[in-house]
């Protein structure tokens, strides 16, 4: 299977050769490099601690030699992999796939984490939330997948 999709990173600078860097902060599919499929989400990425940002533009080819975690929803599993994951605990995964945590639903897998709300108040808080898409890529053979097409400057 051959798949090639444009996926998009957005930040503060171009990114021709894309690293994994560790932050201080676990995110939702642990330490990785995070794109999406929507170039709208990116623009919010690029742009949200200012208002000029900049996009990088790779072509993803799928590979079946890397080991892949997708998520199509936010499920049961979605959500006990990312508790998981902001919890400190790596995987083995080469790529995770799957709808991302944005600012509110954070707060609901928090207060979940943190036992102030249960599974079922979560799912309640969480339903009506827009879709959102992330894939990272959490291992050098993952980041071999992507090609640099471009990058280029928005603003909000």
């Amino acid at each position: 299977m051959s798949e090639n999709r444009i996926i998009y990173h957005g930040g503060k600078e171009i990114i021709k050769f894309p690293e994994i860097r560790t932050a201080k902060y676990n995110k939702d599919f642990y330490f990785g490099f995070y794109c999406t499929c929507f170039k709208e989400q990116a623009e919010r990425w690029a742009t949200r601690y200012n208002r000029t940002g900049i996009i990088n533009e790779y072509s993803y080819t799928f590979s079946e030699n890397l080991r892949l975690l997708n998520f199509p929803a936010m499920t049961e599993d979605w959500l006990d992999f990312i508790v998981s994951c902001r919890s400190g605990n790596p995987h083995d995964y080469d790529i995770v796939e799957g709808p991302m945590v944005n600012d509110t639903i954070f707060n609901y897998i928090q207060g979940f984490i943190d036992g102030e709300i249960s599974r079922a108040a979560f799912w309640e808080l969480a339903k009506f939330k827009k879709p959102t898409h992330q894939i990272s890529f959490h291992t050098a053979r993952a980041i071999a997948t992507l090609k640099f097409l471009r990058g280029y400057e928005v603003n909000l």
